[in-house]
Parts: C-alpha cells; sequence; structure tokens
C-alpha cells in the first residue's frame, strides 16, 4: 500500500488515480521499500537450527546406548 507524505495516511490501491497519485492531494506516490530481515533474526534463526540440531543429536545417541 502506499504511502503518502503530504496527507501522512496510506492510500488503497482502488482509490490512486489512474497515473498513480493521491486522490486527495494529487502527490505522486510510490510503493514503500520493502525492508531487509534484522541480522540478529538470522543469528538467532541460525542458533535455535544449531541448538535443535545438536539436541536432536543427543536424543538420538541416548536412545542408541538405552536400547
Amino acid at each position: 500500500m502506499p504511502w503518502c507524505d503530504d496527507c501522512d495516511r496510506l492510500v488503497d490501491d482502488e482509490d490512486l488515480t489512474e497515473e498513480g497519485t493521491c486522490p486527495v492531494c494529487d502527490t505522486q506516490l510510490v510503493e514503500p521499500e520493502r525492508r531487509n530481515i534484522p541480522w540478529t533474526f538470522k543469528l538467532m534463526i541460525v542458533a535455535t537450527v544449531i541448538y535443535l540440531g545438536w539436541r536432536s543429536y543427543q536424543g538420538i545417541t541416548w536412545v542408541v546406548h538405552h536400547v
């Protein structure tokens, strides 16, 4: 959804004019940039995968030794 800085509001795609301007103030609107995923979130995912892999390995070795 495009954002109009002049009107300080989101504009629905259906409300845009054919030229892609705001229906209220006729300002040319652009689609907002998509933000990248923060590196801290990526690090948390990697750490979680490593941790769960290690716990799976421990669980499998425990089952093998106690059968």
